[in-house]
């Protein structure tokens, strides 16, 4: 059970994963990067050159991605922690699905870390107060 502090901490540090995983996927030429150190490590399971549409699907995966984790390091809240826990089994799901058809097996680190951060974010969170934690949790401020 995290407290609620160590829980908006772990939000935290999803997205931080997430940006400097994800980063290079924004754009054409920092994925194509990716891509070549990634296709020479020659590992099994299938790389293959990546066409404009399927270009043009990485780098959006990327941009939303990073606009999520920015949006989490800012205003690291339990309620995004927990849709970030539903989105982290989604993908593994479809990371494990292409891995049982031949992707490369690099797929098998990423979805490793999908699975911990999917579970630390659906872990308990304890209330310590009502009044102290309520506006943490569910994104609420006060005004003066």
């Amino acid at each position: 059970m995290w407290t609620s502090t160590q829980y908006r901490n772990v939000v935290r540090g999803s997205a931080w994963y997430d940006l400097i995983v994800t980063a290079a996927f924004a754009t054409p030429w920092s994925f194509a990067l990716v891509h070549g150190l990634l296709s020479a490590l020659n590992l099994p399971g299938e790389l293959p050159v990546f066409q404009p549409v399927h270009m043009l699907m990485a780098n959006l995966l990327g941009s939303v991605v990073c606009v999520w984790a920015v949006l989490r390091i800012r205003d690291p809240q339990a309620l995004y922690g927990r849709y970030d826990a539903v989105a982290r089994f989604l993908f593994a799901a479809w990371q494990a699905y292409a891995l049982l058809h031949g992707a490369s097996s690099i797929l098998i680190v990423f979805l490793v870390f999908e699975l911990a951060w999917g579970i630390a974010q659906v872990l308990p969170v304890s209330k310590s107060s009502r009044a102290g934690s309520l506006p943490q949790e569910i994104g609420v401020t006060s005004h003066p």
